[in-house]
């Protein structure tokens, strides 16, 4: 059992119940500690100047730190949750390591479950895997995946106004004229131009495998942030007719026409060239011939002499 001295004038020492150590602090002795079968007399010392007029040590005992209290009690008493400066034992750190413990029993009791599914492998000393077999009353069971992981993740409202303000430019750094869109396709939304409904639709092109239909829903106009379908483009339902895609494919004959004649003409463009480079060539060779001809007929004719020699 502790104790500790009361007021700031007096202190209360127990002297019937005959001490096994007094517990001393920074301004003094601070508490006391008792057996339960020893006598209780009390003796006032006043307090005088801030230090006490006279300390009994019945046992001779004297400590100054908590460390050397428990070092002193060993393990017959537990002071953990003992205030030394107070001399008191604190009721909140009771309460906490008493549901600690009750925490800890109960996690004990309970086990962790397995979660994995795979089949385990031989623990042997063979250096190759030797599979085990499993054996099951449901041999037609199958884990099936849960559809929720499948699901994209979500996308930022207006995630396609991010898109604006890009601009393409070739290898000359001039910049390259955008596409015009059809007069079927019109944005929807706040501050949605032709260039960013123009990213939005190249975007849903290359990342999206469903078809791309627009806003179906008539709500979008009155509150787009509420009725917006993020997977479709910020564009207003459209349809798309067979005259638009005659004209479209019009459009892509006559692009080919001007592809097939710019390569054409770029084609008998190189074939001029090596033909006036073939020219000067010839020209060289022909003079080079007619030098070594040259040479041949004046070397002199062998003296018939020199050649008997």
């Amino acid at each position: 059992m502790l104790t500790r001295f009361l007021g700031p004038r007096y202190r209360e020492l127990a002297k019937n119940w005959t001490p096994t150590a007094t517990v001393w602090g920074a301004v003094g002795a601070v508490g006391l500690v008792w057996a339960t079968d020893w006598r209780l007399i009390l003796d006032w010392v006043p307090y005088i100047n801030g230090k006490f007029k006279k300390d009994d040590y019945p046992s001779g005992k004297k400590f100054r730190s908590k460390p050397q209290l428990a070092r002193y009690l060993g393990g017959s008493m537990d002071l953990s949750t003992f205030d030394f400066r107070t001399g008191k034992m604190l009721m909140s750190k009771m309460n906490k390591s008493r549901q600690r413990v009750r925490y800890d029993s109960s996690n004990q009791v309970k086990g962790k479950p397995d979660l994995n599914t795979a089949l385990p492998v031989r623990q042997t000393a063979s250096i190759f895997k030797q599979p085990v077999t499993k054996i099951t009353n449901h041999p037609s069971n199958k884990v099936k995946s849960d559809p929720q992981k499948a699901v994209d993740q979500p996308r930022q409202l207006f995630w396609e106004k991010k898109l604006s303000g890009l601009s393409a430019f070739d290898i000359a750094e001039e910049l390259v004229r955008t596409m015009d869109l059809p007069k079927g396709l019109q944005g929807v939304g706040p501050g949605c131009t032709d260039e960013t409904l123009l990213s939005a639709i190249a975007s849903a092109l290359h990342t999206s495998t469903m078809p791309i239909t627009g806003q179906l829903s008539a709500a979008v106009e009155k509150n787009p942030g509420v009725w917006l379908n993020t997977t479709q483009p910020l564009c207003k339902a459209f349809m798309v007719t067979d005259e638009d895609i005659r004209k479209q494919e019009e459009l892509v004959q006559q692009v080919r026409k001007r592809l097939e004649e710019a390569l054409m003409a770029d084609m008998l463009a190189h074939v001029e060239e090596l033909a006036r480079d073939e020219v000067p060539l010839d020209k060289a060779c022909g003079d080079e011939d007619e030098d070594e001809d040259e040479d041949e007929e004046e070397e002199p004719e062998p003296d018939p002499e020199l050649e008997r020699v």
